[in-house]
């Protein structure tokens, strides 16, 4: 790796500023780290990790065993949104990579990820192919929300005909993962940005706490007039949900319930601010209505199976009509922490 200080003082500007928010990731974000070190080389990069207030020593131990790391602590959980936003105002690099920190990029992946955006000068932002523990393939490559494609999801009918263009055209299942392709938006556990877009569209929007914050960058990213791209040449290794998980493990309840009312919440905020209160309403009253019809389904039911989904359809109306109530319909952000 080319020298950087951890104040970042270098004597050139950073190639790329690599950017890992963490809570409660001690063990991933060890491995995440590592593989940013080991594959480093002749480029010039910096690395910023923002620390959520995890409780797990994570920050003792990237100051610990990384200490040419930008360690910035929160000394709450900000969310996705706000603790990236910390990092990208100290960050130096001409790129800029949202990292998730259950996520390792293979060996090359950020030396191609740099050249791939010094030869794509239309290209404001770029994704990379993102594999589970497994080898599967994950989505790495979507379309923007639209009520039809909530309506295709909601009933299963996109798991249902992948390989249709348009049953599976949210997630892009029919594609060839191996083609690189122009898509709407891609998935923040890996994303290099070019800096000058950042500067110029503005940082993530922080009245998301968690959820659709990359949806709406990439959104805002678009309208500037600047392409997203799927490059399946990178190759990142994403276990996924890492930071929810130990979230949810925090949780009084063990269906997720607070994360599926953050995931509303996020949901309402986008909607309200991209197709005005119409679609705010429309998404979520498809969404309970969805519900209501499956609980209904199971209402008389005689099996402890089928009264479980009645209450997790129930449970998830519930929801909804809490996330609009704090939401004021997708007009207001509750305060964080969520």
């Amino acid at each position: 790796m080319k020298p950087t200080t951890a104040s970042g003082a270098g004597d050139a500007r950073p190639d790329l500023s690599v950017v890992v928010v963490s809570f409660n990731t001690s063990d991933l974000l060890r491995k995440c780290l590592q593989g940013v070190d080991a594959q480093a080389g002749d480029l010039s990069l910096e690395i910023l990790v923002v620390d959520n207030a995890s409780r797990d020593a994570s920050a003792d131990m990237v100051a610990a065993e990384f200490p040419h790391v930008r360690l910035i602590r929160s000394a709450a959980n900000l969310g996705f949104a706000a603790a990236n936003n910390l990092a990208f105002a100290k960050a130096r690099g001409r790129y800029v990579l949202l990292l998730n920190p259950d996520a390792v990029a293979r060996p090359g992946t950020l030396a191609r990820a740099v050249a791939r955006m010094d030869a794509s000068p239309k290209v404001g932002a770029a994704g990379a192919r993102l594999l589970g523990p497994d080898g599967s393939l994950q989505p790495s490559a979507r379309c923007f929300p639209s009520i039809v494609d909530e309506a295709l999801t909601l009933s299963g009918l996109a798991a249902r005909f992948p390989q249709s263009r348009f049953f599976g055209r949210f997630d892009r299942t029919w594609a060839d993962p191996m083609q690189d392709a122009r898509v709407d938006w891609v998935p923040g556990a890996f994303v290099i940005v070019r800096r000058e877009i950042l500067e110029a569209v503005g940082n993530f929007d922080e009245a998301f706490f968690l959820y659709y914050e990359e949806v709406d960058l990439c959104r805002r990213i678009s309208a500037a007039g600047h392409e997203i791209w799927y490059w399946p040449e990178l190759v990142v290794e994403h276990i996924g949900g890492a930071c929810s998980k130990t979230q949810q493990s925090m949780n009084v309840s063990r269906k997720g319930t607070q994360l599926t009312l953050w995931r509303m919440r996020s949901g309402l905020l986008y909607w309200r601010k991209h197709h005005g209160a119409i679609g705010a309403w429309c998404a979520a009253t498809l969404e309970s209505a969805w519900h209501r019809l499956r609980a209904r389904r199971h209402v008389s039911a005689s099996s402890q199976e089928r009264r479980d989904r009645y209450e997790e359809s129930m449970s998830q109306v519930t929801l909804m009509a809490q996330a609009w109530a704090e939401t004021a319909g997708g007009r207001i952000s509750p305060a964080r922490p969520w």
